[in-house]
């Protein structure tokens, strides 16, 4: 069963443009390395053509893929930190509009 390409219809231009500069950042960073496709594919454990695949930026390829490149090049540090609650200012601001009219009712 062919998997789905929903992910990369439901991204915004903006996303998919950032998707495809880590894709490519991490192309380059395995070819700065010396390691062809084959020894990175393995070291990441996953096949060839899904490295190929998430080297072009496709959404559909999991992010447990993007992770293990990024832990190969030491670029996974600060991933925790992406999503983290306290960067979340629309989640804010929906909290604060709620309390104002909650203190109104």
């Amino acid at each position: 069963m062919p998997k789905s390409r929903l992910p990369q219809k439901s991204l915004s231009g903006a996303s998919l443009k950032s998707l495809a500069a880590l894709s490519e950042n991490l192309r380059i960073a395995r070819e700065r390395r010396g390691e062809s496709l084959r020894s990175w594919a393995k070291r990441m454990g996953v096949s060839v053509p899904t490295l190929q695949r998430m080297e072009s930026g496709d959404a559909s390829v999991g992010m447990g893929v993007y992770l293990a490149a990024l832990w190969l090049c030491g670029q996974d540090k600060g991933l925790a930190e992406l999503a983290h609650p306290s960067a979340d200012r629309e989640a804010l601001e929906l909290e604060l509009i709620r309390a104002a009219k909650r203190r109104k009712s």
